[in-house]
């Protein structure tokens, strides 16, 4: 909870986008690594997994900026 005066930092909600983006796309990722499309569907680079990866290091930002910019941790 904020204190009266005190606002919410932008970063937080940036991380909150972060964060869920990162889930949906991990979440998304982790299904194509394990359910692959045909051969004749996959894109040229599909065997890097960059949807496992690009998830992986948003839910991770996006984790970092939620809990460090959070509005009930103390600022002085």
């Amino acid at each position: 909870m904020t204190t009266p005066g005190r606002s919410a930092s932008i970063w937080f909600f940036i991380g909150i986008s972060l964060l869920v983006n990162g889930v949906l796309i991990l979440g998304a990722g982790l299904y194509e690594y394990a359910h692959p499309p045909a051969p004749e569907l996959q894109v040229v680079l599909f065997r890097l997994h960059s949807g496992v990866w690009w998830g992986g290091l948003l839910t991770l930002l996006g984790g970092f900026y939620t809990w460090h910019y959070a509005p009930s941790r103390a600022r002085d």
